[in-house]
């Protein structure tokens, strides 16, 4: 009869706590008195390879069906990227921090972007499963910083989607003849930066989640049509707008200095998020070898050259100081006398802020499935439905927290916090990668494990000197001292440390200068970003912290347990029927 109700979609405490440390009272509180034990196992615990693949994947009862190609994921990743970064944040980064310089800007966050791609792409050929950094977290660096990275990386997706629900409402304002604020209802009882209500934001995610719950093959074929009608109107924004182009806009390039080159840079790193939701659809490609790294890699080409050209189109259509925060393109065709061309612009942001919507939808989902397949996370999250193969459960959830959030909160509050979570995801992958390039548990001598694990903290340690000196000071001594120690670090790595495994299909080139590289910027980067910012960051995180240590680390370590037990009466049946 319990079956017959969970089939029907009802939920009982089993589909959210089924764990013994839960089956009573009692139990919970010799859990929590346990609990250092089991934080030491977790801490110490890494996942395999194979675990991730295959038995974790089991737990999802049906699996994702395989029906994507390489096509398919560049133009996912168009879809992912293309969208409110580039339509609204160009124009607030251009007015307030860099000027016409923001193109630097782009090309600053494009190569940490494109560094963090290239780590992925080795993870998700190695292991493609729809955990993405949280399954290659699992495998290098253990449960607890993966669940860590976890929560960073629901919260990315969360606040990534309501800023582009926001941003999709300024620009279907524009498109009707309004203004980008007009659509929005004002609630003078709330605090400021969240007294400014969009509805319309939340009725865009209940379509999307009706879309991504449906099929992902359509999602696909959907994402595919608008990026390509995305991509003519950027074309046809670059082309006229630089018919309009005043070189006398470029006379003061760089007003804010290098200092507001880099403070854009960080925020700007929002335009290139999404890429990593590709990676969470390696379980659904049919050839991951070959697929996942012209997909990712060559997406994120294409759209670093698109970002670049469309900021300079901005800067030299009208004076920085001039463009409109909310909606730029629009804007300034409208200032430069071509009023009917906003209209194109703003139906085309509206497509790409939607197929960003779409993916992200997508991606989070799987996300979150494949955590909740661990129990860190309840595992009502991990079913997938049977008819659609898809993570209803976790789309729907995923899809209502950011309607929520939309509906309230400014974006400049939410692309802030945004790119500070991702910032540091990234650059935990990158630690990760050199993890996984040199340390194989039971190869590796204790040695050797030493010195990786200095040169590691020494290149962090360097980064972050280098960044809080940025931020702190105006000389160069400082980096006299860490950018030398940064070096070092690297080429001891290179050097002392022996590689103890290579990639079996795609790896990143040039190892461990890439990763390392990426380490430093994302950590410069992180250094660039308001104060404001960070407090909310470590406000998620100690409740990430809270939450671990009271329900999901005694629910990994009981499913863990179980499936440790599992695998030793599999052997044991196996070796007496030898």
């Amino acid at each position: 009869m319990g079956e017959a109700v969970r089939r029907r979609g009802c939920c009982s405490k089993q589909d959210f706590l089924p764990e013994e440390s839960f089956a009573s009272l009692g139990s919970y509180g010799r859990a929590l008195r346990e609990t250092p034990a089991r934080l030491r196992d977790r801490l110490l615990s890494r996942s395999l390879d194979a675990t991730e693949l295959h038995e974790v994947k089991a737990r999802s009862q049906h699996e994702m069906k395989r029906t994507l190609n390489w096509w398919d994921l560049i133009w996912f990743g168009i879809g992912a990227v293309i969208g409110a970064g580039i339509f609204v944040l160009t124009g607030l980064e251009a007015r307030d921090d860099a000027g016409p310089a923001v193109v630097l800007s782009y090309v600053v966050s494009g190569v940490s972007a494109l560094l963090s791609v290239f780590c992925y792409t080795e993870f998700a050929v190695e292991i493609p499963s729809a955990g993405g950094s949280f399954a290659y977290l699992r495998v290098e660096l253990g449960d607890f910083v993966a669940f860590i990275a976890a929560g960073n990386i629901i919260l990315e997706y969360v606040i990534g989607g309501a800023a582009v629900a926001r941003s999709w409402t300024s620009y279907c304002a524009t498109l009707f003849n309004h203004k980008p604020t007009d659509f929005l209802i004002k609630a003078h009882g709330l605090a400021e930066g969240y007294n400014e209500l969009d509805p319309l934001a939340v009725g865009v995610c209940a379509a999307i989640c009706v879309l991504a719950v449906l099929s992902t093959k359509g999602s696909s074929i959907f994402n595919s049509i608008a990026s390509v009608i995305h991509i003519v109107v950027i074309i046809f924004i670059i082309v006229a707008g630089l018919s309009k182009a005043d070189l006398k806009n470029y006379s003061d390039f760089a007003p804010y200095g290098a200092r507001g080159v880099f403070q854009a840079s960080a925020v700007l790193f929002f335009a290139y998020i999404g890429f990593d939701a590709v990676s969470t659809m390696a379980e659904e490609t049919k050839n991951p070898a070959r697929d996942i790294p012209i997909g990712l890699v060559g997406s994120m080409v294409i759209t670093t050259s698109c970002y670049c050209l469309m900021a300079v189109t901005l800067c030299l259509m009208q004076p920085y100081k001039d463009i409109d925060e909310n909606a730029p393109f629009s804007v300034a065709f409208q200032a430069v006398g071509w009023n009917w061309a906003k209209y194109i612009v703003a139906a085309g942001a509206l497509k790409g802020m939607t197929t960003v919507l779409l993916v992200s939808a997508v991606g989070q989902a799987r996300y979150l499935t494949h955590i909740a397949r661990t129990h860190m996370m309840p595992p009502w999250f991990a079913h997938v439905n049977e008819r659609t193969g898809t993570p209803v459960n976790a789309t729907v959830s995923m899809l209502l927290a950011t309607a929520v959030i939309a509906f309230f909160t400014k974006l400049e509050i939410l692309s802030n916090l945004l790119s500070i979570s991702t910032l540091f995801i990234f650059m935990v992958v990158a630690v990760a990668l050199l993890v996984r390039r040199y340390y194989v548990s039971g190869t590796t001598t204790a040695t050797d494990r030493n010195k990786l694990v200095a040169c590691i903290l020494l290149i962090i340690g360097s980064s972050i000197g280098t960044s809080a000196y940025w931020g702190l000071s105006e000389g160069w001594i400082g980096y006299a001292v860490t950018v030398p120690i940064w070096l070092l670090a690297t080429v001891a790595l290179r050097v002392f440390v022996p590689h103890a495994r290579n990639p079996k299909l795609w790896g990143v080139p040039l190892v461990p200068w890439l990763p390392s590289a990426s380490i430093a910027i994302n950590i410069f980067l992180l250094g660039s970003i308001d104060k404001d910012s960070f407090i909310r960051f470590g406000m998620w995180t100690g409740f990430l912290l809270v939450y671990y240590v009271l329900l999901g680390l005694h629910a990994s370590y009981d499913a863990a347990k179980e499936f440790g037990e599992r695998k030793a009466q599999q052997v044991k049946r196996i070796e007496e029927g030898i």
